[in-house]
């Protein structure tokens, strides 16, 4: 008797401990200080800057505008820039449901540029919550801070669309470790571009290359495979594994030249370029071509040369399995 009861005391020690530590997640975090208190000089320059990287490199609109997945690669629907909506659930592989938000003036006019500027480099929204960090905050906070400044011009820039998002709901007890993933951002001054190789690396971290092209584990990627490929997509067909991009000369990108590497790009900006008609399928793809088809080709042999300087991951990976 002695025994069981010694073993409630501790169940309860250990209920009550867990409850102490949810109210306290729950009630005090996101932490990551207030909004600064800035206006954001809109000049041309600023927002010509933000044009390009929140469609072309950031593409922060490949999630915050409606995209047809009817088409190869899910080319945005015109007349949707910003206005939010892609849904991201269960289906797809996440916990809960992970609403794009709308990020037109409809919306961000009720919010200051400091807050902006919170939620994107640090993952604290306005109302206080943690944005689910399929919003790349963790690389965002690593930008360059004028370039941050930039994609707010734009944003402040671009027609508002009235288009009301439903709420993000994330299950438990995701929803309460998400609430201790925000953290202070971590300004980095941009590479010069002569600099090859480390102004490459700073626009792969601003396009999230690794995010899609290394293995995962619960939305984090698995150390040691960066950039080898592996992260599956599940479609109702089959399942989609992005490729090695490393160097490798027979499982990654290692035969290919920096002309044939960019031209994979410009393809897409072609004129005679038509997305083909493949639906909700293993043959279509999440890579917003559509998108980084108009990064600048100094650009995209940066992201070249800083991938050659990476070791090769000899990583074979089956494109396309269906079911």
């Amino acid at each position: 008797m002695k025994i069981l009861k010694s073993i409630g005391i501790i169940l309860s020690v250990i209920v009550l401990l867990a409850l102490a530590g949810g109210i306290y997640v729950n009630s005090t975090l996101p932490n990551t200080g207030n909004a600064e208190v800035i206006k954001v000089e809109a000049t041309a320059q600023r927002i010509e800057r933000g044009e390009y990287l929140a469609n072309h490199v950031a593409a922060c609109m490949d999630c915050h505008s409606k995209r047809d997945w009817n088409l190869y690669a899910g080319p945005m629907v015109s007349g949707t820039l910003g206005s939010g909506g892609e849904l991201f659930d269960e289906n797809l592989g996440f916990p809960g449901k992970i609403y794009a938000p709308n990020i037109t003036p409809h919306t961000l006019a009720g919010w200051t540029d400091g807050e902006i500027i919170k939620a994107i480099t640090t993952g604290k929204s306005k109302d206080g919550s943690a944005l689910f960090p399929l919003m790349a905050y963790p690389r965002f906070g690593k930008m360059d801070k004028e370039d941050v400044l930039s994609i707010v011009a734009y944003l402040r820039s671009i027609a508002p669309i009235t288009n009301v998002i439903p709420k993000t709901e994330l299950d438990f007890p995701v929803n309460l470790i998400n609430k201790t993933l925000p953290r202070k951002a971590q300004f980095k001054k941009i590479p010069a571009e002569k600099d090859s190789v480390s102004y490459g690396a700073y626009l792969v971290n601003v396009a999230g290359c690794v995010d899609c092209h290394s293995k995962t584990d619960k939305g984090q990627v698995i150390a040691g495979t960066e950039f080898g490929g592996g992260m599956e997509f599940k479609f109702p067909d089959g399942t989609l594994t992005s490729p090695n991009i490393t160097m490798h000369k027979t499982n990654g990108i290692g035969n290919w030249s920096k002309e044939a590497f960019v031209q994979r790009f410009k393809m897409y900006s072609d004129t005679t370029y038509q997305p083909e008609v493949v639906g909700l399928s293993v043959n279509n793809t999440p890579m917003p071509w559509s998108m980084y088809t108009g990064m600048k080709n100094k650009d995209l042999e940066a992201i070249y040369a800083y991938l050659k300087n990476l070791n090769p991951k000899d990583n074979k990976v089956d494109k396309r399995v269906y079911n």
